[in-house]
């Protein structure tokens, strides 16, 4: 019989993950507005921007005016994406929790995303931890495409091995492992949790998966099932990555909730306030969002 774990953590990613792949620009007071709902609904931790340089995500160009303007709930923690020490700056000032620094276990893939080798990325986020770090921030190091990459294929358990290592040198507090273009299926999350697991804690990983091939579930399932804990997760399913052809969007908060309730997992996350959000969110889009579980409320609303 299988002992699931009595608590799972989700970091809502929607404001940062689910916005920067969309065409249509949300107002920034949109953007308040939702993740404040987001904000009452129970969930510990939100991602609400990325400080990328505007010309590379418009659609995040106001991170420093959302961070200051969002009602800052004292049981939740926000955190932002963070490419360089100007980023940093200003993330700092809008008054992050936490940063989110992210490369690619991908050459190729590092490469069309931040424009530079694994190699030369190294400096980069080594700086940027250790400031970070010492403004007394929590940092989370994302690794994207730990499975497969879009220019690459397969991406052996070795590489993300390599990049983990050098982060956690670097002093990041934990690892986000990105299922970057949703082709896992749950044998590729088991090798590779398999080999990290023997390697480091459990409570230092948190898993990140698209939902191209609708595979996401399963592999949290997976997941939970070797114990870990902590999963991101998107409101209604928004996402996708500019740099990973095809990938769909984060697998849908909506969805994973019914999936651990259903279990008898607590999340402190009241669904009825996630859907409640999500709708507000699509309709702001103007587009149907993949969600199946908030599909079937808006049907029986």
């Amino acid at each position: 019989m299988t002992h699931w774990p009595d608590f799972v953590q989700l970091k809502e990613v929607g404001p940062r993950d689910g916005l920067q792949n969309e065409k249509r620009s949300i107002s920034t007071d949109d953007k308040v507005a939702w993740i404040n709902m987001v904000s009452d609904s129970g969930v510990r931790e939100i991602e609400y921007s990325s400080f990328v340089h505007p010309k590379w995500i418009p659609n995040l160009a106001d991170a420093r005016e959302v961070g200051k303007r969002i009602r800052k709930n004292p049981d939740v923690f926000y955190s932002a994406l963070v490419p360089n020490q100007k980023g940093l700056e200003h993330a700092l000032e809008a008054g992050i929790d936490g940063a989110s620094v992210f490369m690619s276990a991908s050459e190729t893939h590092n490469k069309k995303n931040i424009n530079k080798t694994i190699g030369e990325t190294y400096p980069v986020l080594r700086e940027v931890i250790r400031d970070a770090k010492q403004e007394g921030k929590h940092v989370t190091g994302y690794i994207s495409t730990v499975f497969d990459c879009p220019y690459e294929g397969k991406i052996m358990p070795e590489k993300v091995i390599r990049v983990c290592e050098q982060l956690l040198e670097y002093g990041v507090d934990d690892l986000s492992l990105g299922d970057t273009i949703g082709s896992a299926v749950p044998t590729q999350v088991e090798r590779l949790l398999e080999v990290l697991l023997a390697r480091y804690q459990k409570e230092k990983l948190i898993m990140h998966f698209h939902d191209t091939r609708g595979m996401a579930i399963a592999n949290i399932m997976r997941s939970l099932q070797y114990g870990l804990s902590r999963f991101d997760s998107s409101l209604g399913g928004l996402g996708g990555c500019p740099y990973a052809p095809g990938a769909a969007g984060n697998v849908a908060t909506n969805d994973v909730l019914y999936l651990l309730h259903g279990l008898g997992i607590k999340t402190g996350i009241q669904e009825d306030k996630i859907q409640e959000a999500s709708v507000f969110i699509q309709d702001r889009l103007g587009k149907v969002l993949p969600s199946k579980s908030l599909a079937y409320h808006l049907s029986t609303a």
